[in-house]
C-alpha cells in the first residue's frame, strides 16, 4: 500500500558548520574521524499502509565513518512512546527503510541495526529554534543560523541536497547530548540543518 508522511526535521553532527558529509552527497569526509549525527522527525501529517501516524516523532542516531558511502554505520531508531504498536510498526518501516522512501537508500550503508527503543519524545519547533528530548537518550536543541547582515533575516540556506530535503537551514545547536544504544556524545556548538519534509512510496 502506499503511504505518506509530512512534518519538520532537524539534525545535529560533530562537524563544524556546514556538514561537508550533506553538502557532498555523502563523499567527502568528515570534520572528525566519526561522523556522531541524530535526526529527529515530527510527523504533521502521514497514512501508513492505512495506520495514520500524525502527531508522532522519530528520532535516528547513527555513528559512521568520516566518508559516510563507505558504509558500516551503526544505527538506532528511537521511537514516540505516544504510539500505539500499529503505528510503531508502520512508522519503524518508513524510518528503517523496508518501505521504501528516502530511508531505503540509506540501507546498505547500515553495518549495525541496534534496534528500536520506545521512550518519551517532546518535541517543538517555531521555525528557527527546534528542540527534541527523548527520554535520557537524546536532548537537543539548535537554531537555523542568520547573519546579522541578513536584514530580510532569511537564514542561510543549503540546496540541491535531496535527503531529507533538498533545501535545508543552517544553524549550530546548544545543547546536542546522546546517550543510547551504546553511542555516546556531546556536540553542543556544531553543525545542524532543519526543513520541511515529504516523504510518499
Amino acid at each position: 500500500m502506499a503511504w505518506h508522511v509530512e512534518g519538520t526535521y532537524f539534525e545535529n553532527c560533530n562537524c563544524n558548520m556546514v556538514c561537508p558529509c550533506t553538502t557532498s552527497g555523502l563523499t567527502a569526509p568528515a570534520d572528525n574521524e566519526r561522523c556522531n549525527v541524530a535526526l529527529a522527525f515530527h510527523v504533521d501529517t502521514g497514512e501508513v499502509n492505512g495506520v495514520d501516524v500524525a502527531g508522532l516523532t522519530v528520532c535516528v542516531v547513527a555513528d559512521a565513518p568520516p566518508v559516510m558511502s563507505d558504509g558500516g554505520w551503526k544505527v538506532g531508531v528511537l521511537m514516540d512512546a505516544a504510539a500505539t504498536p500499529e503505528q510503531a510498526e508502520a512508522l519503524g518501516g518508513v524510518f528503517g527503510g523496508q518501505l521504501g522512501g528516502p530511508m531505503e537508500g540509506l540501507v546498505p550503508l547500515i553495518g549495525d541495526m541496534v534496534g528500536m527503543e520506545s521512550q518519551e519524545i517532546t518535541y517543538s519547533n517555531d521555525g528557527r529554534r527546534h528542540q527534541v528530548k527523548v527520554g535520557s537518550a537524546v536532548d537537543m536543541a539548535v537554531e537555523d543560523f542568520v547573519s546579522p547582515l541578513d536584514r530580510a533575516e532569511a537564514g542561510v540556506k543549503v540546496s540541491g541536497v535531496g535527503f531529507p530535503s533538498d533545501t535545508l537551514a543552517a544553524g549550530t545547536s546548544s545543547t546536542a547530548v546522546v546517550n543510547v544504544f551504546g553511542m555516546t556524545w556531546d556536540n553542543a556548538g556544531k553543525n545542524s540543518f532543519s526543513a520541511p519534509f515529504a516523504w510518499s512510496a
